[in-house]
């Protein structure tokens, strides 16, 4: 049997000047340094989320979609490492954000891609959710 119980409580980290979230779920604990910023766009078949990730590599990122709720975990590894850094505003560590979805989705059509820093994410519509035109019938 599984814990799903979720808790999170935020942190200050002085050394980054930055707010941080620590989740437990289950017996697992992660530590969220950021959050990446998001642009959604809806159109009449499907929404489409535009996340700037740079520098995240496909492999270190879960999608997960499961009852209406959109998350996305991932991880940043800082560049260079043993560099010293003049001066440094990328975010690097564990990041998480997470969206609740109003329209119906149909999620065995959701798609997502990495390109150049940006995560592209499709989110299709169902049939349900999709606007149609009423015709009017004369009688």
């Amino acid at each position: 049997m599984s814990n799903t119980m979720t808790t999170t409580q935020e942190k200050h980290n002085p050394e980054n000047n930055q707010m941080s979230t620590v989740e437990q779920v289950g017996e697992q604990t992660f530590q969220t340094t950021f959050s990446p910023r998001f642009d959604i766009w809806e159109g009449d078949n499907e929404l489409i989320l535009y996340g700037d990730l740079p520098g995240v590599e496909p492999e270190s990122l879960e999608i997960h979609f499961e009852n209406r709720q959109l998350t996305i975990r991932g991880k940043v590894h800082r560049r260079g490492e043993g560099v010293n850094y003049l001066y440094s505003e990328y975010s690097v560590g564990d990041f998480q954000r997470s969206f609740m979805i109003g329209e119906a989705i149909d999620s065995e059509g959701i798609s997502a891609e990495l390109s150049s820093g940006v995560l592209t994410l499709h989110l299709p519509k169902s049939e349900a959710a999709k606007p149609r035109r009423i015709e009017v019938r004369v009688s």
